[in-house]
């Protein structure tokens, strides 16, 4: 397995166990009050498993999975790959914790933002690697 991927679907892995564990923080805070302030989770918890795990999942299994059609084998400028994985983490921190680290307005939308351009530099650099079967 590429070195990209292990690093992707672990960090993948790290955002899945702190999302659950914000989540629960969350359900519990719901039953049993602990502070209101438990309530600022709700963005990280969102977006550590819509983007930190999810996401970041995919791209660790897509670049290692999708075909490779040249001899021999690449997998295209990984460097485009990797700048994608930093900006997708880089996005995810920032709009999850930006919002309490400074009272800045937009915090939250450079790190959607951030999130975007990582997901679309993932998809250029994947697209070549697609092919209609038989091609």
């Amino acid at each position: 397995m590429p070195k990209l991927s292990v690093w992707s679907i672990r960090a993948s892995l790290i955002y899945l166990a702190l999302g659950f564990t914000f989540g629960a923080l969350l359900l519990f805070n719901k039953g049993e009050p602990i502070s209101p302030v438990v309530w600022s989770l709700l963005p990280a918890h969102i977006d550590f498993l819509l983007f930190g795990w999810t996401l970041q999942l995919v791209i660790g299994v897509a670049f290692w999975i999708l075909p490779r059609y040249r001899r021999p084998p690449k997998r295209g400028d990984v460097r485009v790959a990797w700048t994608s994985v930093v900006l997708l983490n880089v996005g995810v921190l920032v709009a999850a914790f930006g919002p309490w680290l400074t009272s800045a307005p937009g915090v939250s939308l450079v790190g959607k933002g951030l999130e975007a351009g990582a997901a679309l530099l993932f998809v250029l650099h994947a697209w070549p690697r697609v092919k209609p079967p038989g091609a």
